[in-house]
């Protein structure tokens, strides 16, 4: 079984391939605050696993509480297991992306 990606790593990779600024919109829980194409863009990123959930509560616009992180089945749909899966593949080539693929924010 191979090594799981750490924090650190995936964040250095989500730098690289420019998520840092979704990542950081969606830890803060304001990217469920903006308008819906932006919000539909992070939920893509949550199912690819190019980002991931924080691991506090957070609400959205309407106060919906969305899931910390923990919270979830791991490897699931906005986990760090499933960011780990994604990074990993992209580190191994499985997944090709380009330098600005996260520009969508």
């Amino acid at each position: 079984m191979a090594k799981k990606l750490t924090l650190k790593k995936i964040m250095k990779l989500q730098a690289i391939y420019c998520f840092t600024k979704q990542q950081e919109l969606i830890t803060s829980g304001d990217v469920w605050k903006f308008e819906g194409s932006m919000g539909r863009a992070a939920m893509e990123s949550l199912e690819s696993g190019a980002c991931f959930l924080p691991d506090v509560v957070t609400f959205d616009y309407y106060g919906s509480k969305l899931p910390a992180r923990s919270m979830l089945k791991d490897g699931s749909k906005g986990t760090l297991g499933n960011s780990q899966e994604f990074w990993a593949k992209v580190e191994s080539g499985e997944i090709e992306l380009g330098s600005n693929d996260g520009d969508v924010i």
